[in-house]
This record gives structure tokens, C-alpha cells and sequence, in this order.
């Protein structure tokens, strides 16, 4: 199983990004998928998370800024990001977990200007 995320980059505070991440090498979707930070000289956070009934859970310092969705059919899992601050600037990874065990995607820049 590998995960594949896509979509960080720069932009300027108050704007916003979509952050992607595909998992391929399963047929079976998983039961949770998240999306995680680490932010410089920091340890990685949990953003936000999604199980297989929809069910959302935010990190406080996101709610109502980020959304999290998930297409089990393609195994995908995306992160609106909108009202974007400096201090969200970190590498960002996507997790998935199930049956399978759990596994990582290799992390995506996003960097946000003041």
C-alpha cells in the first residue's frame, strides 16, 4: 500500500489550498484516513480525521477552516484549507488505517506568507 499526497505550496495568509492524498495497493477502503502536521522544529500533530461513516474530528486550531472528505470508492481522502495563517505552515502527511495496518504518505510543504 502506498499513499501519494499532493497539492501544498506557497500562498499568502487568508488564502487557501486543497491538499490530496491516494492510496493504492488496496481494494479495501480504509477505515480511518487523517491528515497530519509537523510544523518546523515542532512534533507532528493530528489536523484532522475521517472514518468510514463520515464521521470528522478537527484538531481545535482548524475547525471551521479546514475540511476534511474522502471518496472510499477511490480510496482518496482530501483537506480544504481556507483562511490560511503563518503558524499553519508545517509538512503535511496523510495516514490511513485499517485492516491493513497503518501507513504514511511522504508529506507535503505548505508554506503560508504573512
Amino acid at each position: 500500500v502506498q499513499l501519494q499526497a499532493s497539492g501544498g505550496g506557497l500562498v499568502q495568509a487568508g488564502g487557501s489550498l486543497r491538499l490530496s492524498c491516494a492510496a493504492s495497493g488496496s481494494r479495501i477502503a480504509f477505515a480511518a484516513m487523517s491528515w497530519y502536521r509537523q510544523p518546523p522544529g515542532k512534533q507532528r500533530e493530528l489536523v484532522a480525521s475521517i472514518i468510514g461513516g463520515g464521521i470528522t474530528n478537527y484538531a481545535d486550531s482548524v475547525k471551521g477552516r479546514f475540511a476534511i472528505s474522502r471518496d472510499n470508492a477511490k480510496n482518496t481522502v482530501s483537506l480544504q484549507m481556507n483562511s490560511l495563517k503563518p503558524e499553519d505552515t508545517a509538512v503535511y502527511y496523510c495516514r490511513a488505517s485499517g485492516a491493513l495496518g497503518v501507513y504514511w504518505g511522504q508529506g507535503t510543504q505548505v508554506t503560508v506568507s504573512s
